[in-house]
């Protein structure tokens, strides 16, 4: 007898391929990532690390020929080791590091791996604050390590972009140990440039040595593309990022790091040219035991992917459509935080636009079969389940094929469905209007079904 788990894996199929997926966290990944995750490797332990000895130096046949001693607590590892050495050689070639962790779990645990490498409890770290943007892992109260650290939050301008000024001088102020450049909801792009200035002045006159850390979980791919600044070209110790959205692989985490590399067997000083072997004893065993290899060949499938030409024309795509449906969303009347987006994100004030919340928005359009998330935006009154904005982003849709003429017409869409929410008010009178939205939701299936999800 078939498990009921997979009628319900195909009933997520049915709902992803007929349905358009605007939340901009999340993408399709191909059959070869699909099938990586699904292999054999998900049997297998492979506690520590292969030998980096070769990487950045040799050719991807050499990597994936040669058998060499490992820091592994099992035995068994030999191909192993060298799916990971090449997840690590193409991790590098990609994001121009020194030295690449692919076992994190997900970009939460890379954050923590991070702070547990550098920060003693205590220390101060300085990022973007929650309601302003940033990420729950960069001090948010609810989370542990918001009860370990002391998180000190910058926010940003009217205008949405970071408020430098502010950052600075908190900067100069609390003298942090690690300045955070990350977020969750941002638009534009950061002056990487400033922020190592501010870190040279933070540094003149701390005792402590101060590192630089970026969060790019969100435009990770736009980096790899070349169509994003990288922050590790600008005087940056430490990228972090997830390996799906933009990058368009598995759920996972990744640490890319300048510095030294060498065994982690042996703990050096804690000085910042040795972040690459701290931040590998903080993975493991510091925050997580086991890596999870099939993931970790699934990344290694993902980088390879994202070395190819193509996909410097999906980034540039991922922009081109993300511009489109800006300006087409405020010529229906929608207000945008930041009037517009510089990467593949729009946050979108319904609130102040037609006066409802980004709940009954989020749940109205679900029933029409496009999906975003309700986001809180800054200096945001609602509560954290009734905030005034919601969040959408192009990556998904990029993936399928939608071009700039469909961003016209999902703009349309979330209009028609906005003077629904108008007059329905509440989530439980969205029922009466149910037919309407039925009529959207088959209109988006008819499109959705003309742009295949690569991997079903």
């Amino acid at each position: 007898m078939k498990d009921l788990v997979f009628d319900l894996i195909n009933q997520e199929k049915t709902r992803q391929s007929e349905g358009l997926e605007l939340i901009p966290s999340e993408n399709y990944v191909s059959k070869d990532v699909l099938n990586a995750m699904g292999s054999v490797l998900t049997n297998k332990y492979s506690e520590g690390y292969p030998s980096f000895e070769g990487i950045n130096e040799w050719s991807e046949d050499e990597i994936a020929d040669k058998i060499l001693p490992n820091y592994r607590y099992y035995g068994g590892q030999e191909n192993v080791d060298r799916i990971e050495r090449l997840a690590i050689d193409r991790a590098c070639r990609l994001f121009h590091a020194d030295h690449a962790n692919v076992q994190p779990h997900s970009g939460a645990q890379a954050n923590n791996a991070v702070y547990f490498a550098w920060l003693e409890p205590g220390d101060t770290v300085l990022g973007m604050s929650l309601p302003a943007g940033g990420h729950l892992t960069h001090g948010a109260k609810v989370t542990l390590s918001a009860h370990i650290y002391n998180f000190i939050g910058y926010g940003v301008t009217e205008d949405g972009d970071i408020d430098y000024d502010e950052l600075e001088n908190l900067a100069l102020e609390h003298l942090p140990k690690l300045i955070l450049i990350g977020y969750s909801a941002f638009m534009k792009i950061p002056d990487f440039a400033r922020v190592a200035k501010i870190r040279e002045k933070v540094q003149q006159k701390s005792e402590h040595e101060v590192l630089l850390m970026a969060d790019m979980a969100h435009v990770a791919g736009l980096i790899a593309a070349g169509e994003h600044p990288n922050p590790l070209d600008y005087g940056f110790d430490v990228m972090t990022t997830t390996t799906h959205k933009t990058l368009r692989g598995p759920r996972g985490g990744l640490i890319l790091s300048k510095g030294n590399v060498a065994s982690p067997l042996k703990k050096p000083e804690k000085t910042l040219k040795n972040i690459p072997i701290l931040i590998d004893r903080a993975v493991f065993p510091g925050t997580q035991g086991g890596p999870l290899e099939h993931i970790i060949a699934a990344k290694a499938v993902a980088f390879g992917e994202a070395l190819k030409p193509e996909f410097k024309t999906y980034a540039k795509n991922i922009i081109k459509n993300a511009k489109a449906l800006a300006e087409e969303l405020k010529s229906q009347g929608f207000i945008l935080q930041g009037n517009g987006t510089d990467n593949h994100l729009i946050l979108i004030n319904v609130k102040n636009s037609f006066g409802f919340d980004g709940k009954l928005y989020e749940k109205a359009l679900d029933k029409a079969g496009l999906t975003l998330n309700a986001n809180s935006l800054p200096h945001d009154k609602g509560a954290a389940f009734r905030p005034s904005g919601v969040r959408l982003g192009t990556p998904a849709i990029t993936t399928r094929g939608l071009g700039t003429p469909e961003m016209k017409t999902l703009a349309h869409w979330m209009k028609r469905v906005a003077e629904i929410c108008e007059k329905a008010e509440t989530e439980e009178e969205l029922n009466n209007y149910a037919e309407d939205l039925t009529v959207i939701k088959n209109e988006v299936r008819t499109l959705a079904l003309k742009f295949p999800i690569p991997s079903v």
